[in-house]
């Protein structure tokens, strides 16, 4: 059990009966009335922003989170399939708990939080670096003078994965992709 005082950004919390990390924080001393503490919540099962306020002083449930590195082996009909980095150990994911598995290939290391409990575990999330290397596999050829300015085009990477790249990138070139917006990062030289 922890209080309102012991807050801190990142620390995880049980909210309503769902696994959330605080995000920001603020307490309030009004004039009148009794303090409180005004925060932002994310969901650790969705990712969602959530605002609430807490009365100073408050109750709170803290929970264990840890982060463990994996790496991704294959996709079969069921969903993903990744080995512990250390103990090998192999899990099995459904698609709606990885993050953009679309720009996932085998072998990608990935990083996965687990809510850890007295006498169970559960996978919450499982997150792509923020950049990974891909390979173009096809995009059209640019037409010198289509444009003035920073234009982009549709580009096919090597996992299917479809991103927006400038004129400028060939095919089977290797470039560097931002997993949290999806957008192109820059060539990657060898």
């Amino acid at each position: 059990m922890a209080t309102t005082a012991d807050f801190k950004n990142g620390l995880f919390i049980d909210f309503n009966g769902k696994p959330c990390s605080i995000v920001w924080f603020q307490h309030v001393k009004p004039g009148k009335g009794p303090a409180f503490v005004k925060t932002k919540l994310r969901n650790l099962e969705n990712g969602r922003i959530l605002e609430n306020t807490f009365t100073a002083g408050a109750k709170i449930d803290t929970i264990t989170v840890e982060r463990r590195p994996y790496q991704f082996l294959y996709k079969d009909e069921d969903g993903y399939n990744f080995m512990h980095e250390e103990t090998y150990e192999q899990i099995h994911l459904e698609e709606n708990l990885v993050d953009n598995a679309d720009l996932m290939k085998e072998g990608q290391h990935v990083e996965m939080m687990f809510h850890v409990d007295k006498d169970e575990e559960r996978c919450l999330t499982c997150e792509l670096p923020t950049y990974v290397e891909l390979k173009v596999t096809y995009t059209e050829p640019a037409v010198k003078g289509d444009t003035s300015t920073n234009a982009l085009k549709e580009a096919t990477l090597e996992t299917g994965a479809m991103i927006m790249v400038p004129l400028f990138i060939h095919n089977d070139e290797l470039i560097s992709v931002n997993t949290t917006d999806r957008s192109y990062g820059g060539r990657v030289v060898k």
